[in-house]
Formats: C-alpha cells, sequence, structure tokens
C-alpha cells in the first residue's frame, strides 16, 4: 500500500504540470462580465439552463479537448441526467448509434454505417465516455441526402417524401424567416449576389430546425436533463439558428451557449467582435497544430 501512495504522489505533479499546459493554451470568459471563467464556472450556471450548445470550430484541437472535459464534467455533475446531442451524426443513423452505446456493434461498424465524419477521432472521447457512463447520445442531424434535395429543389420538395422520411425531419413547413440570421448567412456567403436564391437558406434551416427539433422532443420525454450539444460554431452563435429553432419547438428551454475560436488575441479579447457571440467565449492558441 505504501509503494503504492508513493506511485501516485509521484504521478501528481506530472498531472498538474500537464494540466497547467493546457491551459496556457485557451482563456473562458463570460461575455456578461467581460471577465475570465472557468469550465467549472460554466458546469455550474447548468444549474439554471436545460441546454448547452457548444459552437466549435471544427478542426481546433483545444476546442475539443475542452468540449471533451465539459462533458465528462456535466456527467459527473448529473449523473443519470445528462445527454449529449451531436451535429455530426445524422437522425436516421441514431439506432447505430444506439448500438454502439448498447455494446451490441463494433466501433468500426459505428463510423462506417453511422456515416461518422472524417474527423471521428475528435469526438470519439465524448462518444466514449457516453458509453462508460450511460448517457444518451442525440445523433440530431438532418440527412445530407435531404438538405441536397432543398438546396436543389427549395423546401417544397420534401413534400415528395415519404412519411418515414419525413420522421427524420423537423416538421414541415420548416420556419426560414429572414431576420438577423439570414443577414449573417448573407455575409458569411458572400453577399446577396452569391446567394442566387432562397434555396441554400433554407437547406441550412432544414439543418438548424431538425437539430433543434431533435433537442426539443429528447427534453420532452427526459424530464430535470441536462443537453450539451455540439456545432459548428455558426449554427449556434448569438442563440440564432439552432438554438432559435430549439426556443420554438421548446419556447420553455434555458439556453446557454458556448463560442469558441481560435484567435491571437485570446489573452485579451476584442469584444467588439465577441461580446454578442456567446454566453461564454473560448479562445484558444490559433498556433496549435489543427486537427485535420
Amino acid at each position: 500500500m505504501r509503494k503504492i501512495i508513493a506511485f501516485l504522489l509521484l504521478l501528481a505533479p506530472v498531472a498538474t504540470v500537464a494540466q497547467d499546459t493546457m491551459l496556457s493554451h485557451y482563456k473562458i470568459y463570460n461575455t456578461a462580465k467581460k471577465a475570465p471563467a472557468t469550465v467549472d464556472d460554466i458546469i455550474n450556471s447548468m444549474d439554471k439552463a436545460d441546454v448547452i450548445f457548444f459552437g466549435e470550430e471544427h478542426n481546433d484541437s483545444t476546442g475539443h479537448y475542452l468540449e471533451a472535459l465539459l462533458f465528462k464534467k456535466l456527467t459527473q455533475k448529473y449523473p443519470g441526467r445528462s445527454a449529449l446531442s451531436l451535429e455530426m451524426f445524422q437522425t436516421d443513423c441514431q439506432i447505430v448509434l444506439n448500438e454502439y452505446l448498447a455494446g451490441l456493434i463494433r466501433e468500426k461498424n459505428l463510423i462506417t454505417e453511422g456515416r461518422a465524419w472524417n474527423n471521428y477521432k475528435d469526438y470519439r472521447p465524448m462518444i466514449e465516455q457516453a458509453k462508460q457512463t450511460h448517457t444518451p447520445v442525440i445523433a440530431a442531424n438532418a440527412p445530407t441526402r435531404y438538405t441536397n434535395m432543398v438546396t436543389r429543389g427549395g423546401l417544397a420538395s420534401l413534400n415528395q417524401l415519404s412519411p418515414q422520411a419525413k420522421a427524420w425531419l423537423a416538421p414541415l413547413p420548416i420556419d426560414t424567416a429572414t431576420g438577423p440570421y439570414y443577414e449573417k448567412f448573407v455575409n458569411i456567403m458572400g453577399g446577396h449576389s452569391a446567394m442566387g436564391d432562397m434555396k441554400i437558406y433554407q437547406s441550412q434551416n432544414v439543418w438548424d430546425a431538425t437539430m433543434g427539433y431533435n433537442i426539443a422532443q429528447f427534453l420532452k420525454t427526459h424530464k430535470d436533463f441536462k443537453v450539451m450539444q455540439v456545432n459548428g460554431g455558426f449554427h449556434t452563435e448569438e442563440k440564432l439558428g439552432t438554438a432559435a429553432q430549439l426556443k420554438k419547438y421548446s419556447p420553455k428551454a434555458r439556453i446557454i451557449n458556448i463560442a469558441a475560436y481560435a484567435d491571437d488575441s485570446f489573452d485579451n479579447p476584442d469584444w467588439t467582435k465577441f461580446e454578442k457571440m456567446g454566453d461564454f467565449i473560448i479562445l484558444t492558441d490559433p498556433k496549435l497544430p489543427k486537427t485535420f
């Protein structure tokens, strides 16, 4: 026993150094206070929220480290009352995801038949945490073939689908109201002239609405659960997009959003850029290697 204790004491400084090294590569800020915050501050804020959105840059290695850490802490604070929701899996792959979490199929089948993203390794720690703790994972995203249909033929093209296919989407018709989100979308696409017509924006809304709807449906049947949704940052900046769609389907849902960016100003944020983006912003060291 003394040897074991001595060994653990030797390891402790190593763990501390590793953690401190990682801490030097990111900064978390509470935007309302414009003040530094911690991972634990974010988790504690979930006492008064139902859903936390983590808006990531898909290739940010530090962002992936932090979302895995947040999810682990969420399952520890709310054991048996936590869930993970992912843009990275599509609704028609829910059964494959469930089979993997239940230990029925191999990981290679999850990756191939679940159509996992090419950078699945970035999300694997969260999936394995969910599997270990028997935590539900929501395959939240709309199947790509249907968003492609809308890009080509507009929202009305979805009316041709079978009832089974429509069940993998948010209920039709999907709200595509213009406003701040539309203007943000136009800007990122390069201006109104680059948009052509509304079909590209409509497909974006199918994506957002389906993710928001699936989270809302989960909350209906899982009272007092805390859901962590991971998606690309644009989907939830300023609580627009997916976050706004969730509020349409579940008006009482209490939301916290995180916006994470690799940015040179991570030690001294440019608040003109970030203050409206999330309840918390996470700025990471852009000099670190990307995951792809």
